[in-house]
């Protein structure tokens, strides 16, 4: 089964549970349906790093305050801020699918994430392997809503990134992204090859989410 499939039935909440066959044609029917529809994009800089004290971080002009960005970052020299969007095609096929059909609006919803997910991933170990020719490493994408990273960051690595202009990637005054299927990230840049720095449900105190991996 591909990973997708799986992270999608994932956010779906089946867990350990197995997908009956309807939802699982939806799921196949939806990816088919994003795949016509996304407009993948992407946007990424390179700004400095600097630890101040009392657990803040430098990033360019910008200062955060976080422990676990902190400890993802720790040992790194550089971050990469990184910017992905699905295009407002799947807002707008989201839309139209919750007036018609919920059933099948709630799983094309989880397909998305995963499509999403997918993307990501995909061009972050692009750039890895650029950054591997130079000897230097990345570590786990790490975004404004894990931990103690508050999502009130979201509108400056926008602004640094220049999302807007180059991706079409904005936020609502509740710091939401737009388009919906969007994500922002820092990435650190090291030259260390760590493994063992943690991301996602692996950094979420949050144990008893319906939606973790396992």
């Amino acid at each position: 089964m591909e990973k997708r499939v799986r992270e999608a039935i994932r956010y779906l909440g089946f867990g350990k549970t197995a997908v009956d066959d309807r939802t699982f044609a939806l799921i196949i029917k939806s990816f088919k349906e994003l795949e016509e529809t996304a407009d993948e994009r992407v946007v990424y800089h390179i700004f400095s790093l600097q630890t101040e004290p009392d657990n803040k971080i430098k990033i360019g002009n910008m200062t955060i305050d976080s422990i676990h960005l902190g400890k993802n970052l720790r040992g790194c020299q550089e971050v990469i801020l990184f910017g992905a969007t699905l295009g407002t095609g799947v807002d707008m096929l989201m839309k139209r699918r919750s007036i018609t059909d919920m059933a099948g609006a709630v799983v094309l919803q989880a397909c998305a994430a995963a499509m999403l997910e997918e993307f990501c991933d995909r061009c972050v170990e692009e750039i890895s392997e650029e950054f591997k020719r130079e000897g230097k490493y990345l570590r786990p994408r790490f975004s404004a809503g894990y931990g103690d990273f508050s999502i009130s960051y979201q509108e400056e690595i926008l602004r640094m990134l220049e999302a807007s202009k180059k991706i079409g990637l904005t936020m609502t005054k509740g710091s939401m992204l737009t388009p919906i299927k969007s994500i922002t990230a820092v990435i650190g840049v090291s030259d260390k090859n760590i493994s063992c720095h943690r991301e996602g449900c692996e950094v979420c105190d949050k144990t008893d989410c319906d939606y973790r991996r396992g």
